[in-house]
């Protein structure tokens, strides 16, 4: 199995111990930098089967400068590094810095593009505001390896992102009792473009709620998306590992 979304950089000591007691368990963990102040620590945690990506969280948009560009496009070609994110719109923190979000989001498009590598987006919005702004971004821009990240089904997502090609990436909420309407949009997906994640440490899935998130977790997420297609654990594992190999390369 594969968490194409994780940040161990959030990681105390000792949680980061339990993560490597499990990594055995894993094919591979895309651990993401979000800020500057992050990039190093995500560098060095990059072992193993433990690959990352660099990029400026829309929160953090605003420190976006031709300095953070210069050392950014520097960490983004680390042999490491897999993806350019996340990147992409947050409404929901910091609506005020909407501007610099776009900013960012197109200057961290640019460089994946350049690099060769996938962009990982993040979107979130108390009205759906973020996610429609995105699909419009997402139409006119096209970027040519991009991934959802924590999808949560907007249907100008769904239809922006199926017209891209994307990827969709699933965590834990899929696993969410009252969640069936999420559950009902993976079967509106190509099976070649799922993916699962955890976030970690945030957004635990079933039945690890109100936890701190691990990657070894990404198993019951993977056990839903199964059972929502209709598959055994074994050929939902084959499907999102050969996915996220497809996508990542992490084998390169």
């Amino acid at each position: 199995m594969t968490d194409t979304h994780a940040h161990l950089d959030f990681l105390a000591p000792e949680e980061l111990e339990e993560v490597r007691a499990h990594l055995g368990e894993l094919r591979a963990v895309l651990t993401l930098g979000v800020d500057p102040a992050r990039w190093e620590k995500t560098l060095e945690l990059a072992q193993g089967n433990v690959y990352a990506a660099v990029g400026l969280h829309p929160t953090s948009a605003h420190l976006l400068s031709p300095e953070v560009e210069e050392a950014l496009g520097h960490y983004a070609r680390h042999p490491r590094v897999r993806a350019v994110g996340e990147t992409g719109l947050d409404y929901h923190w910091t609506p005020e810095t909407r501007a610099a979000q776009f900013r960012a989001l197109d200057f961290q498009a640019a460089l994946a593009q350049a690099l060769g590598l996938p962009l990982v987006l993040h979107v979130r919005s108390r009205d759906g505001k973020a996610e429609e702004d995105l699909a419009g971004w997402l139409l006119a821009h096209r970027p040519p390896r991009v991934v959802l990240h924590a999808f949560s089904g907007h249907p100008a997502l769904v239809g922006a992102g199926l017209a891209v090609g994307a990827y969709f990436s699933f965590a834990g909420p899929l696993t969410y009792r009252k969640n069936q309407a999420l559950r009902e949009v993976v079967r509106q997906l190509p099976p070649d473009r799922l993916l699962v994640e955890t976030d970690t440490p945030f957004l635990p899935p079933e039945p690890h709620r109100g936890k701190r998130n691990r990657p070894h977790y990404v198993r019951h997420t993977l056990a839903k998306l199964a059972e929502v297609l209709g598959l055994d654990y074994g050929e939902a594992e084959r499907l999102t590992d050969g996915n996220a190999e497809g996508l990542f390369r992490f084998a390169a």
